[in-house]
């Protein structure tokens, strides 16, 4: 097969949360049409356990540990260079050398890079080859949404991130042949903010493993049978995340209670801050840290809510929950990118009564059917085995072989499936 280089920012493995299912869904999918060379890093030293089952798939695996104690670091460099902090971040002369040895080596012709942050290490290189940069989403965005919500001694601090971030992402979009983002949301939005780049800007929709979320399945219940539980999952040492279980806790969940006294708030991720783990302490919130399965918690969940105020791209959360077949009530940013229909397949609120409204109506029974017809709308348009054939137009030829093909000059990569 013909080889190709696969760069990502984290370690594509397990598909356990983020950015980790969408880089791991296309690395096997690639891996299936090329001999697979993949540079990464890791930032836990457990994560070395999963290089075994990476190696099964690829035909190299080169992992680095980031530094401990980087983050100071990586601030100096980007004061230094100009840069951002995430790309300097990043930044690392073994990787430097190992993609200059493995391009050269095994005459690879291929490259995708899996986030902004990568892409230094490809674009000096992407000449005469054939470069595919997912971006996933406008992290600069992500950083002036920062900006607006901090305090004002952090402020500048945040606004400089975001113009250097928005900077490496119209770099990455220069000298590549194709940039993706996760959604068409994400990609008129970077579009807007760079429109010299729009022939070469697309988008690739996550998906949801709907046989693995599958509420048909027989789960052990995690909770008391007397309660209604209400579930959020992901990571908790996460800054959207912990905030946006901060305001349901405080904001919206005393209201909910006192319509449903039996109803509980269930905290399901792993790393807790300290600012999540004190949230258990006000009555009927409970935060489990790390689980082996959020599956049971979402079967026997009464409904899930995202309320995220700072969101890009597509949450994985609404998409799991949804494939469970669970009525799910999120913020207008949580839902950015799904393109679902309020009231048909969620439900969508903004301000705290009124998601505190939407939660109690999903206890109350209100809305019968919605979680059946999430479940049906992220099966047919959030399918991996579909929306992942984009990467064919982008790497291969009409005939399968792996051949680099050109795909169409577009304004917009026209690909919409269901």
């Amino acid at each position: 097969m013909r080889p190709l280089l696969f760069l990502a920012h984290r370690i594509p493995y397990p598909p356990d949360k983020g950015d980790k299912i969408r880089s791991y869904h296309i690395l096997r999918y690639l891996a299936e049409r090329f001999e697979v060379h993949l540079g990464c890093f890791t930032d836990e030293s457990a994560d070395k356990k999963y290089l075994p089952q990476l190696r099964e798939i690829c035909a190299e695996v080169f992992c680095l540990p980031l530094r401990a104690g980087h983050v100071a670091t990586a601030a100096m460099k980007a004061l230094v260079s100009g840069r951002s902090m995430s790309e300097m971040y990043y930044s690392d002369g073994r990787m430097s050398g190992w993609v200059s040895d493995a391009l050269q080596s095994h005459s690879i012709e291929d490259i995708f890079v899996f986030c902004s942050a990568m892409a230094p290490y490809a674009l000096p290189n992407g000449s005469g080859r054939r470069l595919i940069v997912d971006a996933v989403d406008v992290d600069s965005e992500k950083w002036s949404a920062y900006a607006r919500s901090s305090s004002a001694a952090l402020r500048p601090v945040f606004q400089r991130e975001r113009r250097q971030v928005l900077a490496l992402e119209k770099r990455a979009g220069e000298g590549s042949d194709r940039i993706l983002f996760v959604s068409r949301a994400e990609a008129t939005t970077f579009a807007a903010l760079v429109p010299e780049l729009d022939d070469r800007i697309g988008w690739l929709t996550n998906g949801v493993d709907s046989e693995y979320f599958d509420p048909a399945k027989v789960y052990r219940n995690p909770f008391r049978q007397d309660e209604l539980p209400i579930v959020f999952t992901g990571a908790m040492d996460y800054r959207a995340n912990i905030e946006a279980v901060e305001w349901f806790s405080l904001s919206c969940f005393p209201q909910v209670r006192r319509l449903h006294p039996r109803a509980q708030f269930w905290i399901v991720g792993a790393k807790p801050s300290s600012a999540v783990r004190h949230l258990s302490e006000h009555e009927g919130v409970n935060v489990t840290g790390a689980v082996p399965d959020v599956r049971p918690y979402l079967s026997h969940a009464a409904c899930a809510v995202v309320p995220l105020s700072v969101a890009r791209g597509i949450q994985n959360k609404v998409l799991e929950a949804m494939a469970m077949g669970k009525p799910v009530v999120v913020t207008h940013g949580a839902c950015e990118g799904i393109e679902a229909q309020h009231g048909l397949e969620l439900l969508v609120a903004t301000r705290s009564g009124e998601f505190a409204d939407r939660v109690s109506e999903t206890l109350s029974g209100r809305w019968p059917g919605l979680g059946n017809v999430a479940r049906s709308f992220v099966k047919r348009r959030h399918s991996w085995a579909v929306n992942l054939r984009v990467l064919d137009d982008l790497f291969l030829d009409p005939d399968g072989a792996n051949r680099i093909s050109r795909p169409k000059a577009a304004k917009l990569l026209p690909v919409e499936f269901g």
